[in-house]
């Protein structure tokens, strides 16, 4: 968390708010939040550039910039970022400042502290081990099989390697593994062709319906315009430990797959 639908709400709203502003200055009172360059030398450069379009690649943020460059963002686990006037005093999490022109700041919120911040002039070097966007044209159910077929770990531990399905993470995993009906534990190789059409629909089905209701609000996680998501309303098996199953009423049970807890239904999703 925040996963690719998040991201994707975050890259929506700023895109609204950002481009056009030059940045007058950076303060970063959290220096390991700068993966590259220094932390002194990100604040120099970025200083007197503006903000032009904004996109997403995986959970990824990239902000494009004039002359080239490009700064790159990953929320992390509780990152947020947030469009305020000038002056508003930074809150206890608030790890880098950005100093924009008309009297606005972006602020970067990290409670936990694993956001990280890149000043590339070629983002591609950094996101070169992705894999295929899961709602592009090329993560379609033969990508899938081929991507799987000499992975004997459980199908849920794959489906949060980027490189097999860039952007997935925990939530949007065990919707769509509860969809396709298909045990996390399922060991990936053994998924017929079947199978991986039926998977590869049911996450783009969740992905999409988590960009249509602005991601999940779970935990310190919103959106720039402090308007919560309403995805985690529509959750089917997770953080449902305990809960009827909406579709046959048995309890949703929570597991551990990967190190990552993973909720599903032992009915729906048999072993």
């Amino acid at each position: 968390m925040p996963e690719l639908p998040e991201v994707e709400t975050h890259v929506r709203e700023l895109a609204d708010l950002l481009p056009g502003h030059r940045i007058r200055h950076v303060a970063v009172s959290w220096p390991r939040t700068v993966a590259e360059p220094d932390p002194d030398t990100f604040c120099a450069q970025l200083a007197g550039h503006t903000f032009q379009a904004l996109s997403r690649r995986a959970k990824y943020m990239l902000f494009g910039l004039d002359e080239g460059w490009t700064l790159l963002l990953h929320l992390r686990m509780t990152g947020t970022l947030r469009v305020v006037p000038a002056g508003t005093a930074p809150g206890k999490h608030v790890h880098v400042v950005f100093a924009l022109d008309q009297e606005r700041e972006l602020h970067f919120r990290d409670q936990r502290k694993f956001g990280r911040m890149w000043l590339v002039r070629d983002p591609e070097a950094l996101l070169a081990g992705l894999g295929p966007e899961p709602l592009s044209r090329q993560f379609t159910g033969r990508f899938l099989a081929s991507a799987l077929a000499r992975r004997s770990a459980p199908i849920k531990a794959v489906l949060l390697d980027q490189a097999v399905a860039a952007g997935v993470g925990n939530i949007y995993a065990d919707e769509a593994l509860f969809d396709a009906r298909i045990h996390p534990r399922r060991p990936a190789n053994q998924l017929a062709a079947q199978d991986c059409v039926r998977l590869c629909r049911s996450i783009r089905k969740m992905l999409r319906t988590g960009i249509a209701y602005r991601g999940s609000f779970i935990g310190t996680y919103a959106p720039p315009s402090g308007v919560p998501g309403r995805f985690q309303a529509e959750h089917k098996v997770f953080r449902r430990t305990g809960e009827p199953c909406l579709r046959c009423g048995t309890d949703i049970e929570r597991i551990t797959v990967a190190q990552r807890s993973t909720h599903f239904c032992a009915r729906c999703q048999p072993a």
